[in-house]
């Protein structure tokens, strides 16, 4: 009788501990996020900073409800899947994924240990099949027939834009896809190249401006957002507009630009997350979103310099990014 007690009591102890341990998950325990973000652009950052404070809006403490491991894969696929390896090992309560590349990443790492995962700035989540599973956030699908209607009040003789895509981004194949569908009720043509690589980026915007195109369109494409600076040299230099597809680009110097603020995106994706950290949803249990409204954003300082009219109807209703 007296083995059986203590057999008992025994089994009764490794109960408690492993109760112990399936519970560190809970209120008691401050959550870690691991944020993988693909690479370091004002975008991308404007994503994070907006995440964290959705986080905070919805009531959440850093330091207290959750702590964040912050790694960027510097534009590199390789090291994305190697970040969400190392977070599905640390088994990390919950994966946010900034930009296509570390959503894919992150949903492949996260998937056999169920480990939620929260993506922004996802153009095409269907395209990139992240929509389904333990996995939802926010879609950055941007404004591409807002973005036409700009360059045609900017440019009204306008006949050809340029457009450089990463061809294994999903999201910039997709939103390519669309240009091209929308392009002729605007009377324009649509010249793209396709790159592979981030060191592709510049010789391809020579190859446009030998074929002389009348302004280029930027997308949120991260190999080319990457590189930004570099690109206006050269089409600054051949007196060719490049509009750019959010405020951050504008304020680099792209003339104007139709786009969605990534601090709101990121505070829309925030608050998703705080669902899931306070058990009010499941990853799964919520449909990816999307922000349908978008702003205009315009840089009179570049226009000037290009010869670029801004006509009064944008100028009534765009910000103006540059600075005094």
């Amino acid at each position: 009788m007296k083995n059986f007690k203590r057999f008992a009591c025994a089994m009764l102890s490794v109960a408690m501990i492993a109760s112990a341990f399936a519970g560190c998950k809970g209120k008691n325990r401050t959550a870690v996020i691991g944020i993988n973000q693909y690479g370091e652009h004002a975008s991308l950052d404007n994503c994070r900073e907006g995440f964290i404070s959705g986080l905070k809006k919805a009531g959440l403490k850093e330091g207290v409800d959750f702590e964040l491991d912050y790694q960027n894969a510097g534009f590199d696929d390789a090291a994305a899947t190697q970040i969400s390896q190392s977070f599905a090992s640390k088994d990390v309560d919950m994966m946010c994924a900034i930009a296509t590349p570390s959503a894919v990443a992150c949903y492949a790492a996260a998937e056999e240990k169920d480990i939620p995962v929260i993506f922004t700035a996802v153009n095409d989540p269907e395209k990139a099949k992240v929509n389904t599973g333990n996995i939802t956030g926010t879609s950055d699908k941007l404004p591409v027939e807002g973005q036409l209607k700009l360059i045609r009040a900017m440019q009204p003789t306008a006949k050809t834009i340029g457009i450089i895509y990463t061809t294994s981004e999903s999201n910039s194949v997709s939103t390519i896809a669309e240009y091209e569908k929308l392009a002729a009720n605007y009377n324009f043509k649509i010249e793209s190249i396709g790159v592979t690589a981030q060191a592709e980026v510049t010789q391809a915007v020579d190859t446009l401006i030998k074929k002389k195109v009348d302004c280029f369109s930027n997308l949120t494409d991260n190999n080319v957002v990457g590189v930004l600076q570099a690109i206006l040299e050269k089409t600054n230099d051949a007196k060719i507009p490049v509009y750019g597809s959010e405020v951050e680009q504008v304020v680099k110097g792209c003339v104007a630009g139709a786009g969605i603020d990534y601090v709101k995106l990121g505070e829309q994706t925030g608050e998703m997350a705080a669902k899931v950290l306070k058990g009010e949803k499941k990853a799964s249990e919520m449909d990816y979103e999307v922000i349908s409204e978008y702003g205009t954003y315009v840089n009179s300082a570049a226009c000037k310099a290009l010869n670029v009219t801004v006509p009064d109807n944008v100028k009534s209703t765009a910000t103006e990014t540059a600075k005094n």
